[in-house]
């Protein structure tokens, strides 16, 4: 099948429902902010540069239809980017993406309504095209950290489905394998919402990529027996320090890979830096239904009234961290500084 995140026609914000996959191909519409609210909150889609990508395509989609002049236009733009932002509160690509097409709007020197309109959309549409080139660039660099016969683990999922193509970490195993010999994956099931054994396995048996699934308990023992050589994963928000959120188990794997010693490596665009928040304590971590822990495949696993706790992120500390791969190159430690430079350069250049 053919493995993708979102299509945009021009009006239509096409989205491959994930929640699914692998066993039913279903495409919704996005027609307004609602839409696109309702597929990011729920779900429906997902990824840190995927959601962001749907937000900027829901900015246009939430004034498509308005009509008044253009500053009541930009007054509606502000209410529709509030809106959208409340959808997940983690990912810092979302916020960066609608900010982003809020500041080009008001920046904007055209008054034409329609003709801001079109300003909106075609930023919407760049931000798409950017992505994509930035996976590709960040898979390349973060090739360079493997050689023939490793195998990578990683756990959530982070290829085509997470983005706009390609992908962020999984992007590194895809691009490995396209230059190594016998590069292998080591997959995760990332318990509750089983991205790595739904969404990522699906991605790696698409493109012939050999790997192993393994449940989130057995990453101890697999890395005891010498079968990992690297950890890659991928970020939903990045503090000034190097300090990561990423999808909960990541901590764990961290911990573990350094215990054994074992690189650890996080692999994301600039836009996962939020250049707000110094330390990863400051980083606003998402909680979930419990029915997501309680149950499985849609079927009750627990006894009934119990209490659960379903934090959907974790944060990695700094120190556990070897090097962060991002499209501007990798960054070294100490973080604070490699970070504050690209994200200076960054600034520079837009």
């Amino acid at each position: 099948m053919e493995i993708y995140s979102l299509r945009f026609d021009g009006e239509i914000l096409r989205i491959l429902d994930q929640r699914y996959l692998p066993f039913e191909v279903l495409e919704i519409e996005c027609r307004n902010a609602k839409d696109v609210f309702e597929a990011i909150n729920e779900m429906k889609i997902r990824g840190a540069p995927a959601i962001g990508v749907a937000a900027a395509y829901g900015m246009y989609l939430g004034i498509k239809s308005f009509e008044g002049n253009s500053v009541e236009l930009l007054a509606r733009l502000k209410e529709v980017k509030a809106y959208l932002d409340s959808a997940r509160p983690t990912a810092i690509n979302l916020r960066w993406a609608t900010e982003r097409i809020f500041k080009v709007a008001n920046e904007s020197k055209v008054e034409d309504i329609n003709g801001l309109k079109e300003v909106i959309k075609n930023e919407a549409i760049k931000i798409e095209e950017e992505d994509v080139t930035t996976n590709l660039r960040i898979s390349e660099y973060g090739s360079t950290l493997f050689k023939d016969n490793d195998r990578i683990m990683t756990i959530c999922n982070s290829g085509a489905l997470a983005t706009a193509g390609y992908g962020t970490a999984f992007g590194v195993i895809r691009r490995s394998f396209e230059k190594y010999k016998d590069i292998s994956a080591v997959v995760l099931e990332t318990r509750p919402y089983l991205q790595g054994a739904r969404l990522t396995a699906l991605e790696l048996k698409e493109l012939g990529i050999p790997f192993k699934l393994i449940t989130d308990n057995m990453s101890g023992y697999v890395m005891q027996k010498g079968l990992v050589s690297g950890v890659v994963v991928g970020a939903d928000r990045i503090a000034i320090n190097g300090d990561t959120a990423n999808k909960v188990g990541t901590y764990m794997l961290a911990v573990l890979a350094h215990y054994h010693r074992i690189p650890f490596y996080v692999a994301a665009p600039i836009s996962s830096i939020d250049p707000c928040v110094n330390k990863g304590s400051d980083i606003p971590i998402e909680e979930r239904n419990i029915d997501e822990v309680t149950s499985c495949g849609g079927k009750r696993i627990a006894p009934h009234n119990i209490e659960a706790y379903n934090p959907a992120f974790d944060v990695t500390p700094e120190e556990l961290i070897q090097a962060i791969i991002t499209e501007r190159g990798i960054l070294e430690k100490p973080f604070k500084d490699s970070i504050s430079k690209v994200c200076e350069k960054d600034q520079g250049e837009r």
